[in-house]
């Protein structure tokens, strides 16, 4: 039965006919022996088009048509899609054992990992594919399944041909890759909302780099949770966003619990959604969320995919990541278009739009596709020393506790240099700082223990310079750094020691 009540076929965009025509053609011009990644812009309408791929596919080829997922919500989603146009379609779920019935389907929709558990006990499970269409084609859990349909053409679709994986490029398994639309285009065409952005500085010393690449949940928890950043959080907020439908993008749950009672307290309508969440109370949240005009909705990691609520008019970022996927994804879920809606917010709290540049900029994505490790490189290495220069920002109301210009007017990196212009050490710079940090730190103590309070008011801004430091010595490791951090405290502490503890 095609379920037409809740989704209403949609009249492709003349670029979307356009894309439609010339895949088609790549798979019949190139025969069964070839892959392709195709690339558009979260908004782009992906999903429009890699259905009406699978429907003229099936009429043309009269050989069936496999979707694969990594999330339900998707799964659901494109089965709505294929029904309202037409495609008799069923989704392959874990409840699904066997499929005694799949003579009347010509398009099946499955999760990965469910499907690959079934093919590991029965290599034809389902039979007769001809096309295998990989949505979020990024993420690498999708090639298990490859070696099942090496008779199949395979169309993965994604917003950023980025591998998941670094060690697993995608042009391992695409021969060619067709990138769509650019997201300066479909906004200058009407197709997306434009983004304003804007941007805080925040002080990321303390983020550490997991495995995956990105920085830890754990590491962000610490910065992102503490007083001071939900105060930058807030502050950005009400100085932007007041009244706006606002998604926030955390890295971890207890970030965004937090998030969630510090604008409580503010009398904002806030709700905090993850994927601990049991179905039931998840779609109560995202209910409400559409339900409410104003409403802010705080969350980890749940909604950067399958997600679409239009009205959303502001989008925070509340964390770093080093992902240009995961970056393309967040701000995409404000670039829905309605008719009185053509721009939105976008408020940055992870320096995210000085590491990628604005979510509008042109990128190459066929050098990202023929040369992924140069890609990343050169981009993350540029962005790395961005970050680096960013100027320190005191946590609010500093200036009330010690003389932040004094602070501010010592700059490492130029005394390091005229040292060694003179005939000096480099060292010296860091005698000269820990005596700047002293002066500043006794004028402001009125005994030892506030003095030793004011220093660990600094802990950030003493790392922060250091690090400074480091980066003008050719010889300097994780461990040097963090022994001058310890030989710095423990000199300062006694300096302080000295000259305070008698007062």
């Amino acid at each position: 039965m095609i379920d037409t009540e809740l989704y209403k076929a949609k009249t492709l965009y003349p670029f979307q006919e356009s894309t439609v025509n010339k895949i088609l053609k790549e798979f019949a011009d190139n025969g069964k022996d070839f892959n392709l990644l195709f690339q558009l812009p979260t908004g782009g309408g992906k999903t429009v088009i890699f259905s009406e791929i699978a429907k003229r596919y099936i009429d043309e080829s009269k050989e069936k048509v496999l979707i694969l997922t990594h999330r339900i919500e998707l799964s659901v989603q494109t089965s709505k899609q294929l029904n309202a146009i037409g495609v008799n379609n069923k989704v392959i779920n874990s409840e699904v054992k066997d499929i005694p019935d799949q003579d009347e389907y010509n398009c099946f929709i499955a999760m990965v990992e469910t499907l690959n558990n079934r093919l590991n006990d029965d290599e034809n499970f389902i039979k007769n594919v001809g096309l295998v269409i990989v949505d979020e084609a990024h993420y690498n859990s999708f090639r298990k399944i490859f070696q099942f349909y090496e008779n199949a053409n395979i169309l993965g679709v994604t917003a950023t041909p980025l591998s998941s994986n670094k060690a697993l490029p995608l042009n391992d398994n695409y021969n060619k890759l067709i990138v769509g639309e650019s997201i300066s285009s479909l906004i200058e065409s009407g197709y997306l909302a434009d983004a304003d952005s804007f941007t805080y500085d925040v002080n990321l010393h303390g983020l550490k780099i997991g495995s995956n690449g990105d920085f830890t949940v754990t590491s962000s928890d610490v910065v992102y949770g503490n007083y001071f950043m939900q105060e930058k959080l807030l502050f950005a907020y009400e100085e932007v966003a007041v009244g706006d439908k606002t998604l926030v993008f955390n890295s971890g749950i207890d970030t965004s619990i937090r998030v969630e009672e510090t604008f409580k307290k503010r009398g904002y309508k806030i709700r905090h959604l993850d994927s601990t969440f049991s179905d039931k109370d998840r779609k109560d949240v995202l209910t409400w969320f559409k339900e409410t005009p104003d409403a802010i909705l705080t969350s980890v990691g749940i909604l950067t995919t399958g997600f679409d609520e239009p009205t959303v008019n502001t989008i925070i970022l509340n964390r770093a990541t080093r992902s240009l996927t995961l970056y393309h994804q967040m701000i995409g879920r404000g670039s829905r278009k309605l008719p009185n809606k053509d721009r939105f917010k976008l408020i940055d709290l992870g320096n995210n739009v000085r590491r990628f540049g604005l979510w509008q900029d042109y990128i190459n994505w066929n050098d990202a596709f023929a040369f992924p490790d140069r890609f990343l490189e050169s981009r993350m290495g540029e962005n790395e020393d961005i970050e680096f220069e960013v100027e320190f920002e005191y946590p609010r109301g500093a200036e009330a506790i010690i003389d932040t210009a004094k602070l501010d007017e010592f700059n490492i990196k130029e005394i390091y240099y005229d040292c060694i212009d003179n005939g000096l050490k480099g060292k010296d710079a860091v005698e000269k700082s820990l005596e700047n940090h002293f002066e500043v730190i006794r004028e402001a103590s009125e005994d030892y223990f506030h003095g030793l309070e004011i220093m660990g008011f600094l802990k950030d801004h003493i790392e922060h310079r250091l690090k400074h430091y480091t980066k003008c010595i050719t010889k300097s490791t994780p461990n040097y750094y963090k022994y001058i951090i310890e030989t710095y405290n423990r000199q300062l502490q006694q300096k302080l020691r000295a000259v305070l503890e008698d007062e």
